[in-house]
């Protein structure tokens, strides 16, 4: 009875995990906007994660026996995660709502960052052979609607514009990205601790993304005035901390306890805590439909936290029985 206990506060415990983390990536809508008036999308990323090595390398040092251990397979899924999911990700996301910005298509690039639970639920049940039971499903309507309301609230997005569906296309690279992240992280994870995956995600990726900047032929006078600004320099180290590294330590401390399936859900607390800032830091009007989709996405995370109990509750027992009958 103890161990069943436990396990359930386990599985609860590490899917609130994954949502708080998420939550704090909806926290950067204060300070980016100080850092895009002196930096490409491309710049803010690699700063970020120059800044992140003070962190991993010597994470990586200390805990090198963890990933000494990995094997080839292993590294690709590592190489996915930090390539795709904290590089190529990022970048696309950001230039996707840059041309959002340009032609009123920022509504249909947050939504298509919506579909990122289905790339991870399909992912899951083919890398990791995640069986996705049929509770998981209205929950998983559920919370979409609610991230749909979040973007749109009653509203019809409009597809039509060429600009705009470039902007599509970034978010929905960045979707599957960040939903194979996902995947491939909680399948490292099966054999590193969480903060030896997160360094290994800022770790590997900070060369890719080094040489990617220099391509771009960075403005280095601009990039020095920028950094003259006490207000840049601030601004760059919180969406290092707290978006970035906080974040990630809290979603990958998460992760190891539940499917990869559930952690996907969760990671729509991301929508629900940005239009809370917007509304309590920045003054935007926070619409009915809004609230209700908050409430809703939250009711989802809720409601899967007590999914992902009983089903690995009834799983234990069914292995208990087989175990027994063998016996």
């Amino acid at each position: 009875m103890k161990a069943k206990l436990s396990r359930r506060g386990t599985n609860r415990t590490s899917l609130w995990w994954i949502a708080c983390g998420a939550a704090l990536w909806g926290l950067d809508a204060l300070f980016i906007l100080a850092l895009q008036r002196w930096f490409t999308s491309i710049q803010i990323v690699w700063f970020e994660h120059v800044l992140l090595a003070l962190f991993a390398i010597p994470v990586l040092v200390l805990r090198r026996r963890e990933w000494a251990r990995l094997r080839a397979a292993d590294w690709l899924a590592v190489l996915f995660v930090a390539w795709g999911g904290s590089a190529v990700a990022s970048i696309l996301f950001n230039v996707g709502l840059a041309i959002g910005i340009r032609s009123d298509g920022v509504n249909e690039v947050l939504l298509l960052q919506k579909l990122q639970p289905v790339f991870a639920v399909l992912l899951a049940a083919l890398v990791l052979g995640e069986r996705v039971r049929r509770a998981y499903w209205p929950w998983l309507v559920l919370a979409l609607s609610g991230a749909y309301l979040l973007t749109f609230g009653w509203s019809w997005p409009s597809l039509s514009a060429h600009a705009s569906a470039w902007a599509g296309l970034c978010a929905i690279g960045a979707a599957f990205l960040w939903g194979g992240s996902t995947v491939m992280g909680k399948r490292v994870m099966q054999k590193v601790s969480f903060p030896t995956m997160t360094a290994l995600r800022f770790g590997a990726a900070l060369p890719l993304l080094t040489v990617i900047a220099l391509l771009g032929h960075p403005d280095w006078s601009r990039v020095a005035d920028g950094f003259h600004h006490a207000a840049v320099l601030g601004n760059l180290l919180y969406q290092t901390v707290v978006p970035s590294l906080l974040s990630l330590l809290i979603y990958y401390r998460g992760l190891g306890g539940v499917k990869a399936s559930y952690a996907t859900l969760a990671e729509l607390a991301f929508p629900a805590t940005g239009l809370a800032v917007d509304a309590i830091f920045l003054h935007q009007t926070v619409h009915p439909a809004q609230r209700l989709g908050f409430a809703l996405v939250w009711t989802a995370v809720y409601a899967l936290s007590r999914s992902a109990d009983g089903a690995d509750e009834r799983s234990a027992s069914a292995r208990s029985a087989q175990a027994g009958t063998a016996a």
